[in-house]
């Protein structure tokens, strides 16, 4: 589904330059739970925006499902991206004057889907993550746990093959972080590849595969694909 060749990131300050990847070689298999891992500033957050497509500064080749996202313009990838991938946020990032219904409908705002369908579609969400009678209710109103359920929600309705989610229960409390957790195991067994960056090793127990980055480099791959290192 994913394969990296020597991807690589860095930001320029003056005339100092800045790595934040480095050589990244990487293959993610369709249906994998990839957990990626790392101290602070090893590049994890960097990968993932790259992999969500909304960083395009970086240098290399990147395939997602047999598509050269390298070729493509910044349109062409935002496209790409909005039909295939799935985002969840640490901070939810829902709108804060949209209902939890109207949240969860804007994915789907950019499709070309009849309005009847896209509230059939809204509905069926709803229910499956247990949240229809919290539709009317705006992200103020609800707990944490519930504004992160949402986000999922609304990440997912338009059946994504990729799901990315950065340091998803970094702000909820135990009970509520199992309950995301089991919802993305779910969500894997029904077929959806899975990332996330958690610094959580009862997240990654989670998952299926477990990469380690250590200053922008890859270093560790429990599938046993060997990371390339500093020679």
């Amino acid at each position: 589904m994913i394969e990296l060749k020597n991807l690589e990131r860095s930001y320029k300050t003056g005339h100092t330059e800045t790595w934040v990847l480095r050589r990244v070689n990487l293959t993610i298999r369709e249906g994998e739970f990839v957990t990626v891992m790392g101290p602070s500033g090893a590049g994890k957050s960097s990968l993932l925006n790259v992999l969500a497509m909304l960083d395009d500064q970086w240098r290399g080749e990147f395939s997602f499902e047999d598509q050269a996202v390298h070729a493509m313009n910044r349109k062409q990838r935002a496209e790409l991206a909005r039909r295939r991938i799935g985002m969840v946020f640490q901070s939810y990032h829902l709108l804060d004057d949209l209902t939890v219904a109207e949240n969860i409908d804007l994915p789907l705002s950019y499709k070309d889907i009849p309005r009847s369908e896209r509230q059939a579609l809204v509905a069926d969400t709803l229910d499956r993550f247990h949240i229809v009678g919290k539709k009317d209710l705006y992200p103020s109103q609800l707990s944490g746990g519930q504004q992160q359920l949402v986000g999922v929600a609304r990440a997912v309705i338009h059946k994504p093959s990729l799901l990315l989610a950065d340091e998803p229960t970094g702000n909820l409390h135990s009970e509520q972080s199992r309950e995301i957790m089991e919802l993305f195991r779910k969500l894997n067994q029904e077929g959806t590849t899975i990332v996330q960056v958690t610094h959580a090793e009862a997240n990654a127990a989670y998952g299926t595969r477990v990469i380690e980055l250590r200053d922008g480099w890859l270093s560790h791959d429990t599938a046993g694909l060997l990371a390339e290192v500093r020679s």
